[in-house]
């Protein structure tokens, strides 16, 4: 399928690093941010300790602003493999690192120098195993809409500055305990509104078990359901698993993708018209400015034959695995029957 040779030519772009993707810019409405307001963790690796502190906000560091927004905005993360690329030509997390996306937030009393680790948070928006037949993941769906994830901030949260935490969980090697691979990062935003709600709230560490169901996983066995980790989200559902193949029509417009990071926060939106993952009944439509859609997954990953070896961290084996067996360089390492990727 051309989506999975996809898959296949974006694991070769990995070539220098150990680890995947980062979460690096912000978009209010149609308004792109950049990365003036996220704490950009320090490498793309991932973090594989539910216990650890990293587990809030990666081993994160600093950043001088706060993007502003209201209360009810249409907001969307954006996630690439290498800093400051937003090139839509390359996945934004490669190598089937197949798995839910999840955002939080916590209320904090300055968003600048708030610990993740200390604060309480509360879960906004989630996306993960979206259709079952066949199998298709947020993470699919994200990497089709060129790493742009977009929810809404709760329209009925008391204002003030937040952090904002957004994630996707690996689950390619998440059969054994420790398997899972974390890409959490933090921004830091101010809510302007007159809402009154403070929700329930969960900490980071504890949370996640190593343990919990949607969390050591075998994701190329016969999924009918998937329980993604955490609480509920507050003031929204996820919709029902599909049972019809998901549409992999990007639903962000590729074509409008900016080609380079702002420097400068933008002043309060007004709003802006993005597209939200509601079901796969129909192709999202598309927007004038790029919009998110949940993630697909189809079970064991079959790609595309493709000629030389593997690059370093890209696949190379596994069942149902029609690409490059041998690495050009590292060498090629069985993480579980349906995974092996070329390591150092």
């Amino acid at each position: 399928m051309r989506f999975q040779a996809a898959l296949a030519a974006s694991a070769a772009f990995i070539a220098s690093v150990s680890a995947h993707a980062t979460f690096q810019e912000f978009w209010i409405g149609d308004v792109d941010a950049g990365n003036s307001c996220v704490r950009l963790p320090t490498s793309n690796n991932p973090v594989t300790s539910v216990t650890s502190n990293d587990i809030a906000c990666n081993i994160a560091g600093t950043s001088a602003g706060v993007c502003p927004v209201n209360a009810g905005d249409t907001v969307t993360v954006e996630m690439h493999q290498q800093p400051n690329d937003r090139s839509c030509a390359n996945e934004a997390i490669g190598g089937a690192h197949y798995g839910p996306i999840i955002v939080y937030m916590a209320a904090v009393s300055d968003a600048k120098t708030a610990v993740g680790s200390s604060a309480n948070w509360f879960k906004v928006a989630e996306a993960g195993l979206v259709s079952k037949n066949p199998a298709y993941w947020a993470v699919q769906v994200f990497n089709n809409n060129c790493g742009h994830f977009t929810f809404k901030i709760p329209s009925d949260i008391a204002p003030g500055n937040y952090l904002l935490r957004a994630e996707v969980i690996a689950l390619h090697t998440a059969s054994s305990v420790g398997g899972a691979q974390f890409y959490p990062a933090c921004f830091q935003i101010n809510v302007a509104g007159t809402g009154t709600v403070k929700p329930p709230t969960v900490k980071f560490p504890g949370a996640y078990s190593p343990t919990d169901p949607g969390i050591q996983i075998n994701i190329y066995q016969s999924l009918s359901t998937y329980i993604i980790p955490g609480p509920t989200p507050y003031g929204t559902t996820s919709p029902a698993i599909a049972t019809t193949a998901w549409p992999t029509t990007a639903s962000w417009n590729t074509a409008n993708q900016p080609k380079t990071v702002p420097t400068v926060v933008p002043g309060a939106p007004t709003g802006g018209s993005t597209t939200v993952i509601t079901g796969p009944t129909s192709v999202p439509s598309t927007t004038t400015r790029p919009t998110t859609t949940p993630p697909t997954t189809t079970p064991p990953p079959t790609t595309t034959p493709s000629t030389g070896g593997a690059a370093l961290y890209g696949q190379c084996g596994g069942t149902g695995w029609t690409g490059p067996t041998t690495c050009a360089q590292g060498t090629c390492k069985v993480s579980n029957q349906y995974y092996s990727q070329c390591l150092p």
